[in-house]
């Protein structure tokens, strides 16, 4: 909004010129003085430009950079490919549902459970990527097991070893999307697990190694938690490849959120009220952008130094639960529940 001053106007000059209200909502404003001969032509033109330059740095470093984001067609990956475009990046999404958010640079449709889909999709994307979002998931309902790792958890381990870490260098940042449900990673009894599908090599072998899973049979739904633990102890693998070459790696655990997906995870927890235990202290369920924010941040260069991180995100109930203040909400033991298994099949 530009404010003229009133003095001088019958000389056909201007005294001064105020800039104001730059950006929405701030208090106060941002106020810029120009003298009054700049009001004429290019310099005037050329100053603003310059000062808001000075005003609006670049902190968080995405304008002009490329960024990979999956899962673009709605929820937090809606909300994430918005706030990059918004932020100067050139983003490519990758979904099975068209992606209508308007400034991305290409929609590639992409189906997550194959291999072949993510191999053509890479192929429409740069030589070089500097951030990569993994966003995408399904809650294995109505799927199997596989399919749901596949989708969850086998794609981004196999993007991240074919493509990233030969497209990115010192400065590039993964983020990847779990779940407070992958809480537990670092046990034993769920790392025996994990580590054959994690150590295995390529789309085939990692395939495979989930297949030989004793789980293997189980619905897609606990696909779901299983894909989790895997990702979140992935980001802790990944550190001695990706990290040493200067390309962080990271990882958010939303609490409960309200997207596409919130229908199948009531189901999954029992109703409304046992999903709102994973929300600490919030008064309802998190907003997809709430939880696009903290991504967005941890591959930006506000982030430069932290790698490794898994950023729980959930208004104040995993610390209680971690000090003993409230009861364990997430406590996931693949063992136990193998042994479960076990000892249901033998009563029948």
């Amino acid at each position: 909004m530009f404010h003229q001053d009133q003095k001088g106007l019958g000389d056909g000059f201007f005294d001064g010129c105020v800039i104001a209200d730059l950006f929405h909502g701030t208090k106060p404003p941002f106020l810029f003085h120009f003298p009054s001969d700049l009001l004429r032509g290019k310099e005037f033109i050329s100053t603003i430009v310059g000062e808001m330059e000075v005003i609006m740095k670049d902190y968080f470093g995405y304008q002009g950079k490329t960024v990979v984001v999956t899962g673009a067609a709605s929820g937090m990956g809606k909300a994430a490919a918005e706030m990059l475009v918004d932020l100067g990046a050139k983003v490519y999404a990758l979904d099975w549902a068209e992606v209508k958010t308007e400034g991305i640079t290409s929609y590639i449709h992409t189906d997550l459970s194959q291999k072949e889909s993510i191999d053509a999709a890479f192929e429409q994307i740069p030589a070089h990527i500097d951030a990569y979002f993994g966003i995408a998931g399904v809650s294995g309902q109505g799927i199997d097991f596989l399919k749901t790792v596949k989708i969850d958890a086998v794609s981004n381990k196999y993007i991240m070893e074919e493509y990233l870490l030969n497209r990115m260098e010192k400065g590039g940042a993964i983020a990847i999307m779990t779940s407070l449900g992958g809480l537990g990673w670092e046990k034993e009894d769920n790392q025996k697990w994990l580590n054959p599908f994690l150590e295995a090599e390529g789309w085939d072998a990692a395939c495979s190694a989930v297949s030989a899973l004793p789980f293997a049979a189980m619905p897609g739904t606990f696909g779901y938690p299983f894909t989790k633990l895997a990702m979140n102890l992935c980001i802790a693998k990944a550190q001695k490849t990706f990290a040493a070459k200067g390309i962080r790696v990271n990882g958010v655990l939303p609490a409960s959120t309200q997207s596409g997906l919130t229908g199948d995870f009531e189901k999954m927890a029992g109703g409304t009220d046992k999903l709102m235990a994973n929300n600490g202290y919030a008064a309802g369920l998190a907003e997809s952008r709430e939880m696009a924010e903290p991504i967005v941040f941890l591959c930006s260069d506000m982030a430069s130094y932290i790698s490794g991180e898994l950023l729980v995100v959930d208004m104040g109930g995993h610390i209680e639960e971690t000090a003993g203040i409230r009861p364990q909400v997430n406590d996931i033991n693949l063992t136990k529940i193998l042994a479960y298994m076990q000892s249901m099949a033998k009563q029948q």
